[in-house]
């Protein structure tokens, strides 16, 4: 008769110190992984922000030069969302297409655009040659509005309509602005 010999393998799986080593090491690489693509991500919202609000004023000068009339860029908070829009100036503020940023940024303190009371609105005026129609400029400020220090802007910076972005500094200027 035959013998029909089994081997019983002891080592079928895997220990539990074993195990909790790798969810140790797991742990570790999240903490340090998490954080940065976090302010990965967020960087990224304010940098597409900006681009739009960028645009939003240089659509304006556009549309102000190719229609030989005053247009303008406004901005406003709409149920915690920022939001823009190009119209003519005689435009109703009700009845015009907003455009809305990501839910995840605000406008910060140091935006210095012209606010228009009783309307929440924040505006600048271009005519007909593109030029800023009634000083002062101004710049729209956006951050997280979860934190953070990371903020970027744009500058309407000569009344001639010259536009320039930026994005914040280690160190404020005399004013405390962090982005300039």
């Amino acid at each position: 008769m035959g013998k029909c010999l089994h081997k019983v393998s002891s080592s079928s799986g895997f220990t539990v110190l074993e195990v909790l080593i790798v969810v140790v090491i797991i742990g570790i690489l999240s903490a340090i992984a998490v954080p940065s693509w976090l302010s990965f991500l967020n960087n990224r919202h304010l940098d597409v922000a900006q681009d739009r609000v960028y645009f939003a004023l240089r659509k304006a000068q556009s549309q102000a030069q190719k229609n030989k009339e005053t247009w303008q860029a406004s901005f406003r908070e709409q149920n915690g969302i920022v939001q823009w829009a190009v119209h003519h100036v005689s435009a109703n503020p009700s009845g015009i297409n907003w455009n809305s940023l990501d839910p995840n940024i605000r406008l910060d303190k140091e935006t210095t655009l012209q606010l228009l009371k009783g309307q929440g609105l924040r505006q600048i005026q271009f005519d007909y040659r593109g030029s800023v129609r009634k000083p002062p400029l101004g710049r729209i400020t956006l951050s997280g509005k979860y934190g953070g220090t990371t903020k970027r802007c744009v500058f309407v910076s000569t009344i001639l309509g010259a536009m320039r972005r930026a994005k914040e500094r280690d160190k404020p200027n005399r004013k405390g602005d962090f982005c300039y």
